[in-house]
């Protein structure tokens, strides 16, 4: 009999619930098609959660997450919240949860879906094969370092200290590999290593890792070098690790690509299998409700968590084609269709996934 895999189930704001339920679906698919086993647990979280118990992030929903091997999460936030007290806004339960989780880097996949290929800004022929991943140091570097401001003959000046140390490079660089040696065995480390000592260090760190994985080849990219080529030569990008600042630009590059970020899965990690899974996009309060939202980053995020968290590689990959198959027989939701008349709604979307995952 299959272990059973315990996920905390976190819908949060706008259209989360929506396209959380569609993800669901896809999970009790899975378990009647490969005899998984998944026990669930309901947490409030973000905005919802400020409204009914007057913080974001619940000591009840921290301990179901903290109780689980993985955490699927809708989406949160919303302007209702914006003029709130900074510890009432439902981003600190971001930063919150990932602390008390030991969440440590966070992976953004970009992958090209043939049929979508018109809906990005690039050229079809450039956009041509690109499937690749970005891994983003999430709690070191430039945000987290001392901040503040002085007065000088000058005027007001401020200062954003840039720190790194050794154990936070390797835990994320050895995280890359892994994820690099189970895809194309292809790693670009970007830095900064020309003018940045906390890039030196890093570079120094990748060079002295990498005869542990002499199976993944390895290259050294400047990031605005980087940043050029994500434009040029998507396509020869297979895993891209990166510190924190750095990554947070790459990966909105990155997500572009697609032509929507309506299509992109991400996930936060931390040591061992557990990680945190969640759509790139936001909780898009303008459509909430309506049904309209597409589902197929959160459906996209639980292949993730499959890969990632249980190892369930075949399972993952069969989402991800059902996924395809229902793309390519031109179904799509608002956000990626050319004729809106045509446009089908969250539910069906779901639906026709469902469907599709045939063994």
């Amino acid at each position: 009999m299959a272990e059973t895999k315990k996920i905390a189930i976190i819908p949060g704001d706008g259209i989360g619930p929506e396209v959380v339920a569609e993800a669901v679906k896809v999970l009790k698919k899975t378990e009647e098609l490969f005899g998984y086993r998944f026990e669930t647990e309901t947490g409030l979280f973000g905005g919802i959660a400020i409204d009914e118990t007057g913080t974001p992030l619940p000591q009840d929903t921290l301990e179901k997450c903290q109780r689980a091997d993985a955490v699927l999460l809708g989406a949160v936030g919303g302007p209702k919240w914006d003029n709130n007290p900074k510890e009432l806004r439902p981003e600190t339960g971001l930063l919150g949860i990932r602390k008390a989780l030991g969440l440590f880097s966070n992976i953004r996949p970009a992958v090209i879906f043939d049929c979508l290929k018109e809906a990005s800004t690039l050229k079809p022929e450039v956009l041509e094969g690109t499937d690749l991943i970005v891994v983003r140091e999430l709690t070191g570097g430039i945000y987290f370092g001392e901040k503040f401001r002085r007065e000088t003959e000058n005027g007001q000046e401020a200062v954003d200290t840039c720190v790194y140390n050794v154990k936070e490079v390797e835990r994320i660089v050895h995280q890359a590999f892994q994820i690099a040696r189970n895809r194309r065995k292809k790693l670009c480390s970007v830095d900064k290593a020309n003018v940045l000592e906390t890039s030196r260090l890093w570079r120094e760190t990748v060079n002295k890792i990498a005869p542990e994985y002499p199976d993944v080849e390895l290259e050294h990219v400047l990031v605005d070098n980087c940043a050029m080529q994500l434009l040029r030569r998507p396509s020869s990008f297979d895993v891209i690790v990166t510190e924190n600042m750095f990554g947070d630009i790459l990966s909105d590059e990155a997500a572009m690509l697609t032509g929507s970020i309506g299509m992109l899965s991400s996930a936060s990690l931390g040591e061992g299998s557990f990680g945190l899974y969640e759509p790139v996009h936001g909780s898009a309060p303008d459509i909430a409700g309506q049904g309209i939202a597409n589902p197929i980053a959160t459906i996209l995020s639980v292949a993730l968590m499959f890969k990632l968290s249980f190892g369930y590689h075949e399972a993952g990959d069969l989402i991800e084609k059902a996924v395809k198959s229902v793309l390519d027989a031109g179904h799509r939701t608002g956000d990626i269709a050319v004729d809106k008349s045509k446009a089908i709604g969250t539910t069906a979307m779901g639906d026709l996934i469902v469907a599709a995952m045939t063994k």
